[in-house]
C-alpha cells in the first residue's frame, strides 16, 4: 500500500514533453489521424446547402423577431470552447509535469468538440428548421413574396444569410461551448478532487463556473433571436453528453480514488510494476542455474578423485580385506 500511494508522485515530472511527447503521440496517431478527418467533415457540412423547409405565409407569424448581430461572435466561440480549456490545461501541464495528462486532455477536448460540431452541424443541415429572425433574412425589403398555390416564401434577401436562415436547430454556439466547458467542468473535478467527501463544497464553484459561462452562451442565442429556445436545449444537451463520453474515455470518474490522472497514466505504473517482478525472478533463475552448476562441477570432482584412488590401489588392509600382524 505505501508503494502504491508513492509511486504517482515519484514518476510525476519524469515524463515530461521533451521525453515522452513523440512517444506518446505515435502511439495515438490513429486518432489524430481520425481528428483531422471530423475537421474536414464539419468544414464540408458548412459549405453544402441545408435542406429548405416549407414555410408558409401563416408561419410568418413566429419568424419575424429582428435581425440582430450575434452578441457571442462566431470568432469567439473556439476560444471558449477550445482555447480557454486549453490554457488550464496548459496551466496543470507546467504544475504536475505530466505528458500523459496533457495529451490526453488535449486529445479528449478536441475530439469532444470536433464530434459535437459534425453532429450538430450535420442535424442542421438535415432539419433545415428557420431561425426567429427567418421573415427579414428572407425579405430584407419587409414585403413577403408567397407562391400563389402553395404559399411557399420566395425569398428576395441575400443568398448567404437565407442559407444560414435556414440552420436553427440546434444551436452550434450553444453545443460548441458546452461540449468544450463541460469537458473542462469534468477535468476540473478530478484534478481538485471535488467528490472527496471532506465537505469542501467550495470546491463545486469551480466545477460549475465553465458551466455556467456555457449556459450564458446559450442564453445569447436566444436574446439575439438566432434560436428558438428549443434549439439551445437541444444544442447543449448534445454538447454534455458527447463530451462526458470523451472524458470518461480518457479519464476515471472524478469520484475515484485515482480520478485526478488519466487512465494511460495508471497504465504505465502497472507495466512498470509488472515489469520489476520479471526482472527479479529472471536474476533468481539466473542465481539458481549458477548454484546447480557450482554443485554439480564439485560432484564430478569428488566422483574423479575416487577413481583415481580406486585405479591406483589402497594399501589400507581393512580395504583390502587383509589382517592384522
Amino acid at each position: 500500500m505505501p508503494v502504491r500511494l508513492k509511486m504517482p508522485e515519484i514518476l510525476l515530472g519524469s515524463h515530461t514533453v521533451r521525453s515522452h511527447g513523440v512517444q506518446v503521440a505515435r502511439f495515438h496517431m490513429h486518432d489524430w489521424i481520425i481528428l483531422v478527418v471530423l475537421a474536414a467533415i464539419d468544414l464540408g457540412l458548412n459549405l453544402i446547402e441545408p435542406f429548405h423547409r416549407f414555410v408558409g405565409e401563416d408561419m410568418m407569424t413566429d419568424l419575424k423577431y429582428p435581425l440582430k448581430d450575434n452578441t457571442v461572435p462566431v470568432w469567439s466561440v473556439p476560444i471558449i470552447a477550445i482555447l480557454l480549456p486549453l490554457a488550464i490545461i496548459l496551466v496543470y501541464y507546467f504544475i504536475r509535469r505530466d505528458v500523459y495528462d496533457l495529451h490526453h486532455a488535449i486529445l479528449g477536448l478536441l475530439f469532444s468538440v470536433f464530434i459535437t460540431a459534425v453532429l450538430t452541424d450535420a442535424i442542421k443541415d438535415g432539419v433545415g428548421r428557420p431561425r426567429p429572425d427567418f421573415f427579414w433574412r428572407c425579405f430584407p425589403d419587409g414585403k413577403g413574396v408567397f407562391d400563389r398555390i402553395t404559399k411557399n416564401v420566395m425569398c428576395t434577401g441575400k443568398k448567404s444569410v437565407i442559407k444560414e436562415g435556414h440552420k436553427s436547430f440546434p444551436s452550434g454556439h450553444t453545443s460548441w461551448s458546452f461540449a468544450g466547458l463541460t469537458f473542462l467542468a469534468w477535468y476540473l473535478s478530478g484534478k481538485v478532487r471535488v467528490f472527496d467527501r471532506k465537505g469542501h463544497v467550495a470546491k463545486l464553484c469551480i466545477v460549475f463556473a465553465p458551466l455556467l459561462l456555457a449556459a450564458m452562451v446559450g442564453v445569447s442565442r436566444v436574446d439575439d433571436y438566432w434560436h428558438h429556445w428549443q434549439d439551445v436545449f437541444a444544442g447543449g444537451l448534445l454538447g454534455v453528453t458527447v463530451s462526458s463520453f470523451c472524458y470518461l474515455q480518457f479519464f476515471p470518474p472524478p469520484y475515484d480514488t485515482d480520478g485526478w490522472g488519466p487512465h494511460a497514466y495508471f497504465q504505465m505504473l502497472a507495466d512498470s510494476a509488472n515489469a520489476q517482478p520479471l526482472s527479479t525472478n529472471a536474476n533468481n533463475l539466473n542465481v539458481q542455474q549458477a548454484e546447480l552448476e557450482s554443485i554439480y562441477i564439485h560432484h564430478q570432482q569428488v566422483v574423479e578423485a575416487s577413481h583415481s584412488q580406486t585405479s591406483s590401489g589402497d594399501t589400507n588392509p581393512m580395504l583390502n580385506g587383509g589382517r592384522i600382524h
